[in-house]
């Protein structure tokens, strides 16, 4: 997984609002109309088997399951004029639900 310059941006401004030492955590989770969701939280700890991402001051971790799910895909962040967030442009997705927000593969 790769992070947009427009990600790095939003993460690292996030982050220094966060505790020290607050990482970006991406995952995800069975759920939504298409089959899978991505979350996004921020966290202090990572797992021993978390694949870490820093690029800029963005600290960013994944498990290894999601991951899988998330190969080749980059993080970006969008905003618009309905509203801003971070979007996964994930070549994987075979599908999507019609608000953007579940997606199978």
């Amino acid at each position: 997984m790769t992070l947009s310059e427009r990600a790095v941006h939003r993460i690292a401004e996030l982050l220094r609002d966060e505790a020290a030492g607050a990482l970006f955590r991406v995952s995800v989770e069975g759920g939504g109309c298409s089959g899978f969701q991505y979350r996004f939280a921020f966290v202090k700890e990572t797992e021993p088997d978390d694949l870490l991402v820093e690029r800029d001051g963005a600290r960013v971790v994944i498990d290894p399951v999601s991951l899988g799910f998330v190969q080749g895909a980059e993080l970006d962040f969008v905003d618009g004029l309905i509203g801003a967030s971070f979007k996964l442009n994930n070549p994987n997705v075979t599908a999507s639900c019609g608000c953007g927000t579940s997606f199978s593969i």
